[in-house]
């Protein structure tokens, strides 16, 4: 536990919290998304809720700070705002292009992808929460670090499966193109972590 406990920003803690509830909810409507299509395309529909749930909780964090300020690095807020939003956003993404690509079955390297997303946006919700707690989270940031590298293996993997196994250009294409969202809504993740990092260090040095 920390020394100090920051319970002037508790309202923003609260937003950022609910942030990470969000990213987790998308992440986890993916990973089931990419597991049953095309059985179930109301979840895309889910995801897009998520989106716009999570573009009104970045409006009421700025709106927030906009305000009243914050005992929080503005620059901080802001880089955390964003990450929380590209999360979801890249689910999004993701899920948009298996309908636009017209992808008929979904790859295993795929649905391992949107499994690490999962385990991310876990730990990212992880460290929000410990964050508003005043707890030490260096485990769920070291663990959202470990699964980025995962990701990274994975989507190499995966784009040269591609190429050595003689699919269609366009086909290969248009997976590239997935892998790269479902890869990037990993990395925004990652940011979170170095945000949180950031943010944690400073309040053990007595600034915020």
């Amino acid at each position: 536990m920390w020394s100090t406990r920051v319970n002037e920003d508790t309202e923003l803690l609260e937003l950022f919290e609910a942030g990470g509830r969000n990213a987790q909810r998308a992440s986890c409507l993916l990973r089931d998304l990419f597991a049953e299509y095309p059985e179930h395309p109301e979840l895309a529909v889910e995801i897009r809720e998520c989106e716009h749930d999570g573009d009104r909780i970045a409006h009421d964090i700025l709106r927030r700070l906009a305000e009243r300020g914050s005992d929080f690095d503005a620059a901080d807020v802001h880089a955390l705002t964003g990450a929380l939003d590209d999360i979801v956003d890249h689910a999004e993404e993701a899920a948009d292009q298996l309908g636009l690509y017209r992808v008929e079955a979904t790859m295993d390297q795929a649905l391992a992808m949107t499994q690490v997303l999962v385990g991310a946006a876990d730990q990212v919700a992880s460290g929000l929460h410990g964050l508003r707690e005043g707890d030490d989270i260096a485990s769920p940031l070291e663990e959202i670090r470990r699964l980025e590298k995962s990701a990274d293996r994975i989507v190499r993997e995966a784009v040269a499966s591609l190429f050595v196994n003689g699919i269609d250009p366009m086909m290969v294409i248009r997976w590239k193109d997935i892998f790269e969202t479902l890869e990037s809504a990993v990395d925004a993740c990652e940011t979170v972590a170095n945000v949180l990092e950031g943010i944690t260090l400073k309040r053990a040095n007595g600034r915020h």
